[in-house]
């Protein structure tokens, strides 16, 4: 089966409707850009943009642009857009995005049907490259990366973002078996922190941040920020007290103790958020290309 055809399949069964929604596959185009732009994921993926290029006069590639509700979303705040995305489709491809560019009357957005080991701009004509969920699917990651880099103007940032990450094959393989929709089209694949972190700096780009799985809502949506960020708030406040309450006042105004206190609770805690039983958990990165 084609990647249109499996999206076609599941908007159809009943089975797969929260992942149509969560993934942006329903088959209103404009309503998955306005979720989209509206998400918390995106939210965070302009502030830390704004952070490390601040202002939207930039020119943006978005490589593997799907559907394009990042694309159009970008495009609408402002920013220069080229969607990049091989697959020619009306349903999840170039064509929707020519739909949708149409549809909001985008200037300021290009349709560049091509892959991302072989792109066809100009070397030092970027000032972003934004890559979501496609740098894992690279039939070949350190040429992919490599043509992100020949892309961006120096100074010019990568931000890949939602890319599935393994310890070994073993883990691989669990993550295959469990993604849901590889059984219909074998097209899913991983690869090591290690991996990553080579193809970018073999493409001379510097790592500026690394956000593992439960580091930023951008990994870890669908879950609420909210729901997150509760979580540690309780388990903060629960060590505060039990610090206030267990150690005597004359020794809390000492850091050390403080420090120890607070791993030692820690510890006995256990991890709060625990990624490694997450198949395929997510990473995105943010590289930077020397001036």
């Amino acid at each position: 089966m084609t990647w249109e055809e499996i999206i076609i399949k599941i908007r159809k069964d009943a089975a797969y409707k929260e992942l149509v929604e969560l993934a942006y596959f329903e088959e209103d185009l404009p309503l998955n850009v306005e979720r989209f732009r509206h998400s918390e994921e995106y939210k965070e993926t302009l502030r830390l943009i704004q952070e490390y290029l601040p202002g939207t006069d930039k020119r943006i590639a978005d490589i593997g642009a799907g559907n394009g509700i990042a694309s159009v979303a970008f495009a609408l705040d402002g920013y220069h857009v080229i969607a990049v995305e091989p697959d020619p489709s009306d349903t999840i491809g170039a064509g929707a995005i020519r739909k949708l560019q149409q549809h909001y009357n985008l200037k300021n957005l290009e349709v560049v049907e091509a892959w991302g080991e072989s792109l066809p701009m100009e070397k030092n004509s970027l000032d972003i490259v934004y890559i979501r969920q496609a740098v894992h699917h690279a039939a070949k990651l350190n040429d992919f990366i490599s043509e992100t880099a020949r892309l961006l103007k120096p100074g010019g940032i990568l931000f890949t973002v939602r890319d599935h990450v393994i310890y070994n094959e073993e883990d691989k393989q669990l993550f295959l078996k469990s993604h849901p929709l590889h059984k219909f089209y074998g097209g899913e694949n991983a690869f090591t922190e290690a991996e990553y972190d080579s193809a970018i700096s073999g493409a001379g780009l510097k790592v500026q941040q690394k956000l593992y799985h439960y580091d930023s809502v951008i990994n870890y949506f669908p879950e609420k920020a909210s729901v997150v960020e509760g979580k540690k708030k309780k388990r903060s406040d629960f060590i505060e007290q039990n610090w206030k309450k267990n150690i005597p006042s004359a020794l809390r105004k000492i850091d050390a103790i403080k420090s120890w206190y607070y791993r030692r609770a820690e510890s006995k805690l256990g991890v709060l958020f625990d990624a490694s039983k997450i198949p395929g958990r997510l990473i995105s990165y943010i590289a930077r290309k020397p001036l």
